[in-house]
């Protein structure tokens, strides 16, 4: 008896001609879902301690399980595909930007990342960045693929942080929205992992179109 598998490379037809998927466009599909799911369970366990846990011994637990969601969306941010180059660098900035200042208020408070937001919310206003980045993907993938779950993480993640930072959220509403976010963006991350990889991949000839039309500006 064989067994069947999928060619490495398969040939499609694109909008702008053909385009051939191979195994390196597939890794980094598989990469981007692996970014996600880490991230996804990392923000999930950490939401579980603060939800049902809030002990003061978890907060240097916190602090590790943002660092996992932080690094684990940066890769997935270099490896999702989106057709604009611009946008593209800018969620990789925004990603950037917000971890720089986490970094800045761990060393220069002393204090731990959890107890700095919840205690000092204009600190949004750095960290903040990584979650735009993050809900730049939720747009993306609602986008593209008309997910419900990711239609309501768009406004949901916005929604939580301007509402803490502001302090116009009861804090009963502010843990209910961190649970649903948790629940939406681990099931997210889920259905992500059984998708068909090409989906992610999207039309490569467009990327060689758009790629051309930049030489030529150059």
């Amino acid at each position: 008896m064989t067994t069947q598998t999928a060619p490495l490379e398969q040939t499609y037809q694109g909008q702008f001609g053909e385009f051939t998927i191979n195994k390196s466009d597939r890794n980094s599909v598989i990469v981007y879902r692996s970014g996600l799911m880490i991230a996804a369970l990392s923000f999930a366990i950490g939401s579980a301690l603060v939800l049902f846990y809030r002990q003061a011994n978890i907060y240097p637990w916190l602090t590790l399980l943002y660092a996992c969601f932080s690094i684990a969306l940066g890769i997935s941010l270099l490896t999702i595909h989106i057709y604009m180059v611009e946008l593209h660098r800018l969620l990789q900035l925004f990603w950037l930007i917000g971890n720089i200042t986490a970094v800045v208020l761990v060393l220069s408070r002393g204090l731990s990342l959890a107890t700095t937001i919840y205690y000092q919310p204009l600190s949004i206003l750095g960290i903040g960045f990584v979650f735009a980045a993050l809900t730049g993907i939720f747009f993306k993938e609602a986008f593209c693929f008309n997910r419900l779950e990711t239609k309501l993480l768009t406004p949901i993640v916005p929604l939580l942080l301007l509402g803490h930072l502001t302090g116009i959220l009861p804090i009963s509403v502010e843990r209910t929205l961190l649970g649903i976010w948790a629940v939406l963006f681990l099931l997210f991350a889920i259905r992500k992992a059984v998708q068909a990889i090409p989906d992610d991949i999207g039309d490569k000839s467009v990327f060689t179109y758009l790629a051309s039309q930049r030489s030529a500006k150059a």
